[in-house]
């Protein structure tokens, strides 16, 4: 793998998105095979946000791989106010062998990555969420046994997850169909930089306003939920714009037989989400919950098996 952190899959070649997919893959067949990898490696790991999955995914990966997690939760890091995101992550770079990262500003990331000497990891911004995207492309290669051709029909909010499938899927010859209300749409510049990356995979990356044409002939239907931490405020008006883009019978009878149904979680059933289609056998949910671990664990082993701890600054150029 080429790439020094993973702070977007648009980032990333082609070539490195299947590495990550093919290794987490083996590592799931074969854990005891890389209980040792990363012996003596820490990861920091700076928590913005409450987690589950994230959390407990890459504190259990580094475990299982032989290294070590640090949890630095809110009180113990205030980035930018407590102290600057570079000056973090110059100290983090002397005393850890990699960094992973859940915040609100996509910014933070970036600043941690510029400044970093070791590995960064996205673990969620509010622009973005590739470690997820990774999980999903793993599950959805585990239920059809392709990624190429498969259409990806999300509905919803056009939010960082949305971003992520996007690019994920560009890279590796989906076609992705994100539909929500107009005031939500998708960040443009993403769509355009997912388009530009399925130019060269056969890839197809559609938006609209449209749940139905979204949905018909999907082999996956995905969303997510309408309100995300730092929006509870919004709740109420949320839900008065997303009830149409629920997803419910009705609108998982439009996608292909044998489809399945994806969420990232945690998930409120009864908004975008029926109780019937959550608890369906289309259902694919803790399936996919599940891949975070071995999608991360294939990110870590990449990014920070070969690497030690590091003095120079070799990523000081970075943009």
């Amino acid at each position: 793998m080429k790439s020094t952190d993973l702070i977007s899959i648009h980032d990333l070649g082609r070539e490195e998105v299947l590495e990550i997919l093919s290794l987490s893959s083996r590592i799931k067949r074969e854990p005891q095979a890389y209980g040792d990898v990363l012996s003596r490696k820490t990861l920091a790991m700076i928590f913005e946000k409450p987690s589950l999955r994230t959390r407990v995914s890459f504190e259990a990966g580094m475990t299982q791989l032989g290294g070590h997690a640090i949890y630095l939760g809110p009180a113990d890091i205030s980035m930018g106010k407590r102290e600057s995101v570079a000056d973090i992550a110059r100290t983090l770079s002397g005393m850890a062998d990699g960094i992973m990262a859940r915040t609100f500003s996509h910014q933070a990331i970036i600043e941690l990555a510029r400044h970093a000497t070791i590995p960064v990891i996205n673990g969620l911004s509010d622009h973005l969420h590739p470690c997820q995207a990774l999980a999903d492309f793993l599950t959805i290669h585990e239920v059809f046994g392709r990624c190429e051709g498969i259409k990806v029909a999300y509905v919803g909010d056009g939010n960082n997850v949305a971003h992520s499938l996007m690019y994920a899927g560009a890279k590796l010859g989906a076609r992705v169909s994100v539909a929500t209300p107009a005031a939500y749409a998708p960040d443009p510049t993403v769509v355009e930089n997912a388009r530009r990356d399925a130019a060269g995979t056969g890839a197809v990356i559609e938006t609209s306003h449209d749940i139905r044409s979204a949905v018909t002939e999907a082999d996956v239907v995905y969303t997510d939920t309408w309100a995300s931490m730092g929006q509870e405020a919004e709740h109420d008006e949320r839900v008065a714009v997303f009830r149409p883009y629920q997803v419910n019978a009705a609108v998982l009878g439009h996608a292909r037989k044998g489809a399945i149904f994806m969420h990232c979680l945690p998930a409120h059933r009864g908004e975008e989400v029926t109780e019937d289609v959550f608890e369906s056998r289309a259902s694919v949910v803790f399936q996919q919950a599940a891949n975070r671990l071995h999608a991360q664990k294939a990110v870590l082993v990449l990014l920070m098996a070969a690497r030690s701890v590091q003095t120079e600054h070799p990523k000081a150029d970075r943009t």
